[in-house]
This record gives C-alpha cells, sequence and structure tokens, in this order.
C-alpha cells in the first residue's frame, strides 16, 4: 500500500516512521523547520526501546504527490479546516481517510454536524463519507526537535468502520499497522472507543492546563481525582443520552486512567507552555454541545471549559 501522513508530530511521526520501517511506502505532510529538517535528515522516532531514522517523502500539500491507498490525518482538530481543499483532494484519490484527532470527530454526526468541531460542517463535506474509517488513539508523544518525535510508553490504537462492520479494507489497515508494531484493534463500535477516551481527555486535560500538573500528580490527589470522577461522570451521562454504552461506571474510568496511564505533560499543557491553540472545543465544548442537544446539565464541565478558555484567551489575546 502507498501511505500518506499528514501531520507528523506526536503521534503522525509515531505512525509515519513505524509504518515506514516495516516496509511500507510512505509520504508525509509537514511545515516548517520540522519539513525541511525530514526532508534532509529523515524522520528520526525515539522510543522507550528504540531511535531509529527512516527516508520519507515528504512535503507541504498532498497534492504534491501521486494517490495513495491510506491517508492516515494526525494534525489537531482545529487545524482540519485550513486542510479543506487537502481533504477534497484526497476524496478524489479514492482513498480511505482515518482522521486521528482527540475529541468528538468531525464525523460522528453525518446529519448535524457539530458547531464546536465543524462550524457548518465544513470539513465533513470536503471528505467521503464512506471512506473514513474512525480511529481512537491511546499514546504520548511530542516533537523534540525538528525531524525528531519522541514517543514513549505502549501506544494503542483502536480501528473501526462507522457502521461497525469488517471490511476487508479495516483488515488491511489492522494487518498493516500490526506489522509495524502499532498496538492496533479493530473496533466493532468506534463510536464506544471514543467516549471512553473523550471521558479522559476532558477530565484531566484542562485541568494539567489550569494546574500545569502532569497525568501522575494530578491522580496523586484525592482531592482532584474527585473532580475527575465527577467530569469522567458528566461526559457519560451525555455518551448515554445519545445512545452509547460506554460498559464501565466512572470510578472504574478514574481507576484504569491511574494504573495505565503514564505520568505525563497532557498535550493540553504542551500547548499552554507553547502558547498554542487548545484543543478544548472538540475536547470538551463538543461534550457540552451534545449535552445541550439532549438537555442535560454538565455543571462541572462548564464550569472547567470557561476556565480554560479564559486561560488560553490570556495568552492568544
Amino acid at each position: 500500500m502507498r501511505i500518506a501522513v499528514i501531520g507528523v508530530g506526536g503521534i503522525g511521526g509515531f505512525v509515519a516512521a513505524s509504518l515506514r520501517r516495516a516496509g511500507q511506502d510512505v509520504a508525509v505532510v509537514a511545515r516548517g523547520a520540522h519539513l525541511a529538517a525530514i526532508r534532509n535528515s529523515g524522520l528520526r522516532l525515539i522510543t522507550d526501546h528504540d531511535d531509529v531514522t527512516v527516508r520519507v517523502d515528504a512535503a507541504q500539500d498532498i497534492r504534491e504527490f501521486g494517490a495513495f491507498d491510506i491517508v492516515f490525518v494526525a494534525t489537531k482538530a482545529h487545524q482540519l479546516l485550513a486542510l479543506r481543499d487537502q481533504l477534497a483532494a484526497i476524496a478524489l484519490m479514492d482513498a480511505v481517510l482515518v482522521p486521528m484527532q482527540n475529541g468528538i470527530p468531525f464525523w460522528y454526526d453525518r446529519d448535524r454536524p457539530l458547531e464546536s468541531v465543524d462550524p457548518g460542517g465544513a470539513v465533513l463535506h470536503s471528505v467521503r463519507y464512506d471512506h473514513l474509517i474512525g480511529s481512537v488513539v491511546h499514546a504520548s508523544g511530542h516533537v523534540e526537535a525538528p525531524g525528531v518525535v519522541r514517543a514513549p510508553g505502549v501506544p494503542t490504537y483502536f480501528f473501526g468502520e462507522l457502521d461497525g462492520s469488517m471490511t476487508q479494507r479495516l483488515q488491511a489497515l489492522i494487518d498493516a499497522c500490526a506489522a509495524a508494531g502499532m498496538g492496533p484493534v479493530a473496533s466493532p463500535d468506534i463510536r464506544r472507543n471514543v467516549w471512553i477516551k473523550v471521558a479522559g481527555n476532558a477530565s484531566t486535560n484542562p485541568i494539567s492546563a489550569l494546574t500545569r500538573a502532569t497525568i501522575g500528580s494530578i491522580f496523586a490527589d484525592e482531592r482532584v481525582s474527585r473532580v475527575v470522577e465527577t467530569l469522567v461522570a458528566e461526559v457519560f451521562s451525555v455518551a448515554a443520552a445519545g445512545g452509547c454504552d460506554v460498559g464501565m461506571t466512572p470510578a472504574e474510568r478514574v481507576e484504569h486512567a491511574r494504573r495505565t496511564v503514564a505520568d505525563v505533560k497532557t498535550s493540553m499543557l504542551q500547548d499552554v507552555e507553547a502558547r498554542r491553540p487548545l484543543e478544548l472545543d472538540p475536547i470538551v465544548g463538543a461534550v457540552i454541545e451534545l449535552a445541550q442537544r439532549h438537555s442535560l446539565g454538565v455543571p462541572t464541565l462548564g464550569t472547567i471549559y470557561a476556565l480554560t478558555k479564559a486561560l488560553e484567551r490570556s495568552y492568544r489575546s
């Protein structure tokens, strides 16, 4: 297969380097100094167990390449709007499109796009819905220097057809990612995986941004852990209102995170420190928007959203 990865940060860089090392034909779309370094010296991936540099084709626009079989889009959710023309080009390629954003994805509701994620449905209308494969990523990583991605911990990638079916193209994707050591799992209900991940992100990312605490520090404080559990409970109530049974209690979700998540800075804390825009709307705002559709109250989520939005304005205005 010919595979492209748009956005080679902590997640996309791991995907691209892992697939290329496994022998796949991989091209990447990047920008600025990161793109220049990848072109000149290759893409370097540092994990807990390995340090490898691979050579990949690199450009700043996917239209500089030919056609692809699979395209991973690993940018932040708020960057998708600027990629509409490239997404439209991917649709013409007949390629499978695998978005890898945090939060509630733009494809979640085909008939009523979420304004907090995809205003006016602009992104959704740029793609072919029947070519989408959903994904949920449980991994951490960051760009350590131009051309260098560090990805600690053990990643897990859930992939699933949006209708829950098991298809040839999904199996081909799983096989390629398994050969690359990415820990892929074929999901029969990718929306359930979305909600479980969102519950974790919506409860810990804003807290880390506001307090500068790492994941380990958050769970080490029992009072903060209780706030986390309250946030998870509100997220799960929204999932249930939309017909999704996540299959665990809020306390079980918190305990699972306490046992399995590495003591790292969340992506939102990293963005605050770098004074970048936050993924607040797809992670928290979208849950609040869905809660409003179901006439549900989510007061703690509303409070945490307002405080984190004020923090972002303090350095972005």
